[in-house]
């Protein structure tokens, strides 16, 4: 196995996780919750809070935040597992980079889960009195100075990306005028979209038989040891 078939994985993980963390935190510690840092037109930067899943999806209350983390981090485990065998099989170098992809989207947005609540002195948390997320501490900036404003597993996703366009008027079924795509997420979410989109179009020519077949990858091979 080539050096590079190696080290590109580690390579795609570090860079998105880089850029993910990166922009978040910068977004975090500069502007308000809510706070629109930009605006193209059809791109904007919205800086919002997401305590469930990907793209703005909710998960209800802590307890649900709490199970959801516990799945993320059992995933991860589970991706990155799958990732080291298709590295030892030898699987095309775009497939492993798909999965990379996987791995470090869902592991830049678990980070945000069991640790932003312990770094940053404010962030969203569940208010059991009336039954929603709200923005703990007051209003203002938040500041990463490891006072901590939750617990482990209790952090809220940090998203940001805001492609914001319009139905025309004249669309069927009420949906003039409203958003296509309302959802705002993040660069991790974008590279699990990225990957499952090309391993989608290009499933034949990246992927073979026993690339997805679970039962001989996982036998231990000492030849793509």
């Amino acid at each position: 196995m080539s050096l590079f078939k190696k080290l590109f994985p580690l390579f795609v993980v570090l860079l998105v996780l880089f850029l993910d963390q990166g922009l978040k935190i910068w977004v975090k510690t500069s502007f308000h919750l809510g706070e629109n840092i930009f605006d193209f037109g059809l791109l904007r930067l919205d800086f919002v809070e997401n305590p469930g899943m990907a793209f703005g999806f909710s998960f209800g209350n802590l307890y649900g935040k709490y199970l959801l983390s516990l799945f993320r981090i059992g995933a991860v485990f589970a991706i990155g597992w799958y990732l080291i065998k298709l590295i030892r099989n030898n699987t095309h170098v775009v497939f492993v980079g798909c999965i990379s992809l996987i791995f470090a989207g869902a592991l830049g947005n678990i980070l945000d889960s069991v640790f932003y609540g312990l770094i940053f002195d404010k962030g969203t948390v569940w208010n059991p009195v009336v039954g929603v997320w709200d923005y703990y501490n007051g209003d203002g900036v938040a500041k990463l100075d490891f006072n901590g404003y939750a617990g482990v597993l209790e952090g809220c996703v940090v998203d940001m990306i805001h492609f914001k366009f319009n139905w025309p008027e004249w669309a069927p079924f009420n949906l003039g005028g409203k958003e296509v795509f309302p959802p705002v997420f993040n660069i991790a979410d974008f590279a699990i979209s990225l990957s499952v989109g090309v391993i989608v179009v290009f499933y034949k020519k990246i992927v073979r038989d026993e690339d997805v077949n679970f039962k001989t990858l996982f036998k231990f091979n000492k030849n793509n040891s």
